[in-house]
């Protein structure tokens, strides 16, 4: 099953903040990825695989999600 991500603002585990514009799939191996930007910065756009943003990491001793949601913004 599908894992789907809303879009709107996240924080990465290391207290930044990004905006996640959507999900696509990957024209040749038809992986989902998600497409985003940093609001720091250069505010660049990234793109990462949907199984690998939607993951907990374990930080400090401590699971936590690699990307939480914060908040949409409309």
């Amino acid at each position: 099953m599908l894992k789907i991500i809303k879009n709107g603002i996240y924080q990465h585990y290391k207290k930044l903040p990004y905006q996640v514009l959507g999900v696509a799939q990957h024209s040749e191996t038809l992986e989902y990825m998600v497409y985003y930007q940093a609001l720091y910065g250069e505010r660049g756009f990234w793109v990462r695989p949907l199984s690998v943003f939607t993951e907990n990491v374990i930080v400090d001793g401590i699971k936590q999600p690699r990307f939480m949601y914060l908040h949409s913004t409309a």
